[in-house]
């Protein structure tokens, strides 16, 4: 597999973009925000968001000294907004927990509200420079096609794609954490999912997929995520208008921005339910 590092490496450090959480001055912090921010969304809408947030919250306790509600706020159009409450929750646990310091074993990771898995991974491989698989879209597209000869994954990891993973990372913990975050590059700039540009790709000759002559995926299919209409849009419409407003807001104002009564009204209850919205009075509502 060294050739396949290397080459890795060699693109990583020549293409690599210039991103806050990547520099080296970025702190544990600002890695785990960013982490939790990307989740499902674009790097692009993310820059501007990860900035402000480090800007008024440079550290896990300046967040969880504020309510939840400004997490909230704060986390714009984002999207997925249980994130902001997830994050504030972690960033609580991390002041009562671990002193205000961000771990760096992903067991400690792992046991911090809204942190799975891939995140905890993520963090303890990007901030402290640790080894571990981390398996995100990006890198499980890479690896199945060099590795596996397939266009796209499985739905869900299986433990023979973790397996390869691990079989491929490198012994060394520094190139390990080098490797992880180059070959998430390589998948988000070059090996992507709709477009891959295999010419530009520094192990086109080395990839199984390639080799295969780029079979199809042929897998289970693959759902297109909507968005007009749904309780999605729903949910989000009604946090822009609490989002807005610097107190509670009487139920006409989000009337006004819904018309379709029914979903307007379970999407209200849903967001209460999951502590995204309070209850502020008999007819108004507002951030936690």
């Amino acid at each position: 597999m060294s050739e396949l590092h290397d080459r890795v490496l060699a693109w990583y450090d020549v293409n690599a973009r210039e991103l806050p959480w990547r520099s080296a001055q970025a702190s544990p912090w600002s890695v785990m925000v960013s982490e939790f921010m990307l989740q499902q969304t674009p790097v692009s809408r993310v820059l501007p968001v990860h900035e402000q947030w480090l800007e008024r919250w440079p550290t896990p306790a300046d967040l969880a000294a504020e309510p939840a509600g400004e997490a909230v706020r704060a986390w714009g159009r984002l999207g997925y907004p249980r994130r902001a409450l997830r994050l504030h929750a972690a960033a609580a646990a991390i002041v009562e927990r671990f002193g205000g310091a961000v771990p760096a074993e992903y067991a400690d990771l792992r046991s911090l509200p809204g942190v799975g898995d891939y995140t905890a991974a993520a963090i303890a491989t990007f901030a402290h420079g640790r080894r571990h698989v981390v398996l995100d879209t990006n890198v499980r597209r890479v690896l199945a096609r060099t590795l596996g000869g397939v266009e796209l994954p499985a739905l869900s990891v299986t433990r023979a794609e973790r397996d390869a993973a691990a079989a491929v990372l490198p012994d060394d913990e520094p190139t390990a954490a080098t490797w992880s975050v180059a070959v998430m590059e390589l998948g988000a700039l070059v090996c992507t999912a709709a477009r891959p540009r295999c010419a530009a790709c520094p192990v086109e000759d080395l990839c199984a997929w390639r080799a295969a002559g780029h079979p199809a995926y042929d897998g289970p299919p693959r759902k297109a995520q909507a968005w007009a209409g749904t309780d999605r849009q729903c949910r989000g419409r009604l946090l822009a208008v609490l989002r807005e407003s610097e107190g509670p807001v009487h139920r006409t104002r989000l009337d006004a921005v819904w018309a379709e009564d029914g979903q307007r009204t379970r999407c209200l209850a849903s967001l209460v339910e999951d502590g995204l919205v309070a209850v502020a009075g008999p007819e108004s509502y507002a951030l936690p």
